[in-house]
């Protein structure tokens, strides 16, 4: 049996480029192109691990890579110092413009928008500057300082609204929903993909209107499907914050908060380069112009040609592992976040001696290192999975070209020998 060499992989991609799926699958935006000569690969340089993800978008994996459209914007972007606050109001008009709501902001990520965006709602409501955030809100001052959120949406993520000197006021059915509303409230804000919440998006927006209270909606994760990126701001929604980094395919540190103007341009004076409370939350000029890029790239892609190809690379892999006693297949969707088509390798603890946990932590250990869905093996799944207890879950729709082929044979590897892939143990 041959042995698996970085330069047999390098081998093996250099004719898989050949090869005519490739250039179909090079429309979706995955990056093919070599490293420049004479440009050291810093990651063997340092010495870090690279891996396929067959995960998904999440932060720890560093979530997406820019396609080549959005990289060379970014590098050209590099080359050239501009005026940043001309490129942050240029580049949110235009992003505005191409997804149809009155203003947009280029921000540090979703979190750094669900920041900003309750600044512009705090600085809304108590007529203060960015510069009383956060000390002197909740003062006899500036007293308004109240977001409601429901029970079930709390989540990690509301530190990014504490930033702002601001106290979560919690509801769980739609009569606590409407006496909550008091003179200090100045926000809610409502998490997309939330489960076990009992109040929906209209009966949400509608309270929250009744009272002249904006409404900021928590869909990082959310996009595919594409119209999303105007579908919430049209429905009526103030504020709107999605990551950059995940299904847009930009940067993994930009993010985009969509919504009403008046509200955006508050968001944009609490930003960097200001002393508000968005200072250390720099957004770079190469992120700025890879976000617009991006925007653009998303907006030449549809939905039909993307559930296409990641059910294809679905397929390729579930066909690899179908010959293996114990082994059954699935393919499930998630509903709102990351709704993208996922492989499910279902194994049966009666023929089979590995579980979802070891294969996970052989397949990282291995030789291409290899990330599956952090769902595998655990009871309730992520973005309202189905549950992984007995399944491998794989995240097709970030692998490059030709890595359905590699995953597809190292899980055949691992599901038949799995002495052969990796350790058990975690990596040092």
């Amino acid at each position: 049996m041959a042995v698996f060499t970085r330069r047999l992989f390098l081998q093996w991609q250099t004719a898989l480029a050949s090869l005519p799926f490739v250039k179909s699958v090079d429309a979706l935006g995955a990056a093919t192109g070599a490293a420049k000569i004479g440009v050291p690969d810093y990651y063997d340089k340092l010495g870090v691990v690279k891996i396929i993800n067959a995960a998904g978008v999440f932060t720890v994996d560093c979530a997406a890579t820019m396609p080549p459209d959005v990289e060379q914007a970014v590098a050209q972007a590099a080359k050239h110092p501009v005026r940043l606050q001309e490129l942050q109001k240029k580049s949110g008009e235009y992003i505005a413009q191409r997804l149809h709501c009155e203003g947009a902001v280029v921000t540090c990520g979703a979190s750094s928008a669900l920041t900003l965006g309750t600044a512009a709602c705090v600085q809304a409501a108590n007529n203060c500057k960015p510069t009383d955030i956060p000390q002197e809100i909740g003062s006899a001052r500036f007293p308004k300082n109240e977001v409601i959120v429901q029970k079930a949406h709390r989540y990690g993520y509301d530190h990014a609204m504490f930033l702002c000197g601001i106290k979560i006021v919690e509801v769980e059915t739609l009569e606590d929903y409407k006496r909550a509303f008091g003179p200090n409230t100045v926000m809610t804000n409502f998490f997309n993909a939330g489960e076990g919440a009992q109040i929906g998006q209209e009966d949400w927006l509608r309270v929250a209107h009744k009272n002249n209270v904006p409404c900021h909606l928590d869909a990082a994760a959310d996009m595919p499907p594409i119209e999303n990126l105007w579908k919430y701001t049209g429905m009526g929604w103030d504020l709107v914050c999605f990551s950059g980094g995940k299904g847009i395919r930009g940067p993994q540190n930009a993010g985009l908060l969509l919504g009403k103007k008046r509200l955006t341009d508050l968001a944009h004076a609490n930003n960097n380069p200001g002393d508000g409370v968005g200072r250390g939350m720099k957004v770079a000029k190469e992120q700025l112009v890879g976000m617009v890029a991006a925007v653009d790239w998303v907006l030449s892609q549809t939905d039909e040609q993307w559930d296409k190809e990641f059910t294809r690379r679905a397929n390729v892999i579930a066909g690899m592992v179908k010959d293996v006693p114990g082994v059954t297949t699935s393919i499930e969707t998630a509903p709102i976040a990351n709704h993208v088509p996922h492989l499910y390798i279902h194994l049966d603890p009666a023929k089979l001696r590995l579980t979802p946990q070891e294969a996970l932590m052989r397949l990282r250990t291995g030789t291409p290192s290899i990330e599956i869905h952090p769902s595998t093996g655990q009871k309730v799944g992520s973005e309202q999975l189905p549950s992984g207890t007995n399944a491998l879950i794989v995240g097709v729709w970030m692998l490059h070209p030709g890595e359905e082929y590699i995953v597809g044979r190292q899980l055949h590897k691992l599901l038949t020998k799995p002495e052969s892939v990796g350790t058990s143990a975690p990596r040092v």
